[in-house]
Order: C-alpha cells, then sequence, then structure tokens
C-alpha cells in the first residue's frame, strides 16, 4: 500500500497532468479558457475572483518553498527553526483562509446567479469539490497539527520523500510517521493535479504570473478616426439634404 499511494500513483497523477495538458493543447485550444462569467455578474465577482487566486498563489509559493528547499538550506541563512515555523503556520494559515473565503463567494454567486449557474458545467462541479476537498484537508491538518496540537515539521518528512520522486528515487518509508491529515491532503493533492487539465483549472499555464493584474475581459471599441475606406451609411439610409436649401436638377442627354 505504501509503494501504491507514495510511488505509484504520484508517478501516474503527474503523467496524466503533463500527457493531459499536451493533449489539451494539441486539440483543444478553443477551449483553453476560464469561461468568464464577468458579463452575467461583476460585483461580486470583484471581491470572490482577487481573494481566490490571491491566497492560491501564496499556497503554491508556501509549498514550493516549504516541499522543495531542503531544510538545511534555510538554517545556513540563519532561519532558525522555530522562525520558519511561526512564518509559515501564521502566512499559510491567512493564505489558506484567503482562499477559502474566495472559493467559497465564489461558489456562492455561481449557485445564486442565474445566468451563472446555467452556464456551470459538471465538470465545474466535481472541479469545485475537488479543489474545495484539498484546500479544507490542507488548512485543517495545518491548525490541528500547529496550533491546537504540538506541531509537526513536515520538512523532515514530506519533503524528503517529495524531492526522492524528482530524483527518481523514491523513498516511500519517509511517509510512515506521517499524520493521517497530511496524507489524505496529500493524496488529494495529485488528484487534483491528475484532474487539472480537464478542467477550466488549465488557463493557470497560460499567465499566472499577470493573472491578477490583466482585466478579466479586453473591450475594444470601435476607432473613430477615418480610415482608407470611407463609413458607409449601413441601415440608416443615404444621408438627407437639408429641406432650407434649393436642389436643382441638371438635365443630361443621352447620344
Amino acid at each position: 500500500m505504501n509503494v501504491l499511494l507514495w510511488v505509484v500513483y504520484p508517478y501516474l497523477a503527474v503523467a496524466v497532468l503533463v500527457g493531459g495538458t499536451i493533449w489539451r493543447y494539441r486539440y483543444d485550444k478553443f477551449g483553453w479558457t476560464t469561461r468568464s462569467s464577468q458579463l452575467y455578474e461583476s460585483a461580486i465577482l470583484r471581491w470572490g475572483s482577487p481573494l481566490f487566486h490571491f491566497g492560491i498563489l501564496m499556497v503554491l509559493v508556501g509549498h514550493i518553498g516549504g516541499l522543495l528547499i531542503p531544510k538545511s538550506w534555510t538554517e545556513a541563512v540563519g532561519i532558525t527553526e522555530h522562525l520558519y515555523h511561526l512564518g509559515a503556520v501564521f502566512i499559510g494559515t491567512i493564505a489558506g483562509l484567503c482562499t477559502l473565503i474566495g472559493m467559497t463567494i465564489l461558489i456562492v454567486r455561481r449557485r445564486l446567479t442565474g445566468p451563472v449557474f446555467a452556464a456551470t458545467t459538471k465538470n465545474d462541479k466535481v472541479m469545485y469539490l475537488v479543489l474545495a476537498f484539498v484546500i479544507v484537508l490542507g488548512l485543517v491538518a495545518t491548525v490541528r497539527a500547529n496550533i491546537i496540537g504540538a506541531g509537526y515539521d513536515y520538512r523532515e518528512t514530506v519533503s524528503p520523500w517529495l524531492r526522492s520522486l524528482f530524483y527518481f528515487s523514491p523513498d516511500p518509508e519517509q511517509m510512515a510517521g506521517v499524520p493521517n491529515g497530511f496524507k489524505i491532503h496529500i493524496v488529494g493533492a495529485f488528484t487534483l493535479f491528475a484532474f487539472w487539465p480537464f478542467t477550466r483549472l488549465v488557463h493557470a499555464f497560460s499567465a499566472p504570473v499577470g493573472y491578477l493584474t490583466r482585466p478579466y475581459i479586453v473591450y475594444r471599441r470601435r476607432d473613430s478616426r477615418p480610415g482608407l475606406r470611407p463609413d458607409r451609411p449601413g441601415w440608416d439610409g443615404p444621408p438627407k439634404l437639408p429641406t432650407d436649401v434649393p436642389v436643382k436638377a441638371k438635365a443630361t442627354r443621352r447620344g
């Protein structure tokens, strides 16, 4: 079971993530979008979307720093375990709450706004369920182990195990003493990775850095400057002559 959960399943999930992303890019470029619903409702979206994306980016940065950077490296630059623990728990809890609150706002908006709910697919519902499951489990595991409990240093177990996967020398024994809350969170995260390419979350690979600052939809207005061709009257018909100006008809003779 240890080999299945901590060796086979992670590699399988990553393979589906990479292969599914390549397949989606090659055969579904028109579907590579968030299917923005800003046109249906923008007031609630203006609060929920930035809060969710800010939180999820902070969570991502925290996971990269905590899982991929060895503990000896941070201690070498003067960051003690106690200082790192306080910073990780404080920032991680805030980031997790921002993500959870933002996602809750987006889900409530999607459910209560008729046109937005009508545009919600079954794939979207499953995606929200899996994403919420992973976020809630991570937040609960962090609070239980480090705030309510005596504390748990995952950089001595989970981090070496994850890095061993990148080295193609997996060490599942590192996960033997990991609390169950962290284990379920990790399995849920890899499930989300495998599901990622087939949802609207795939847009994160397009421009994850500039997503917070770019507009939701790029609006372009018609240029009023004259171009190479004169404007056509269209449905308005030919221009009307003033009624107070006499019009003289010029007779023509055909030879």
